[in-house]
């Protein structure tokens, strides 16, 4: 596990713009934040270089695709143990219908989040190639919906910093 970076209220405001729009310039983000241009690319960097950035996408809408349905599907796997998780997990994510997948804990040992063609694609993916592995034991699915999308990941306001970071010299 990473350790923690230290964030001040400015690092929290560059990554709060970059959430809702990663393509900003960098001389627009920084009159934005308050920021030099040539300082807040540093701090992008800084940021980068933590781990707290760990990459850039674009957001693709299923439907526009082709893709209309999406639904997220409850696994269990048997036996549960590090080298079964790993196989199904790879096997999951290497399936072109599969948006994201969570290892978790409660009921279920894995929730995927699927789009799909319709019905008809969506009983293919869970018979042919869920159901039919060896180590699950039982699934169930659920259609989405409504889709909202994600937040900008932002503290709490008992955690936010309140203050600037002093340089390190």
């Amino acid at each position: 596990m990473r350790e923690q970076a230290e964030l001040d209220s400015v690092d929290w405001h560059i990554l709060e713009e970059l959430q809702n729009d990663a393509t900003l310039p960098n001389r627009a983000l920084a009159e934005i934040v308050g920021l030099a241009p040539s300082s807040c690319l540093q701090r992008v960097r800084r940021l980068r270089d933590l781990g707290v950035i760990t990459g850039c996408h674009a957001v693709v809408d299923p439907a526009t695709t082709g893709l209309p349905l999406e639904a997220v599907i409850s696994v269990n796997v048997r036996p549960h143990t590090r080298a079964v998780v790993a196989g199904f997990r790879a096997f999951v994510m290497a399936q072109p219908e599969t948006r994201s997948i969570f290892h978790v804990s409660g009921q279920a040992d894995f929730l995927i989040h699927i789009a799909v063609a319709g019905s008809t694609h969506l009983q293919a993916f869970l018979m042919d190639k869920i159901a039919s592995r060896t180590e699950v034991r039982n699934l169930t699915s659920s259609v989405v919906l409504e889709r909202v999308e994600t937040r900008a990941l932002t503290p709490p306001a008992n955690l936010r910093p309140t203050h600037r970071r002093r340089r390190a010299d």
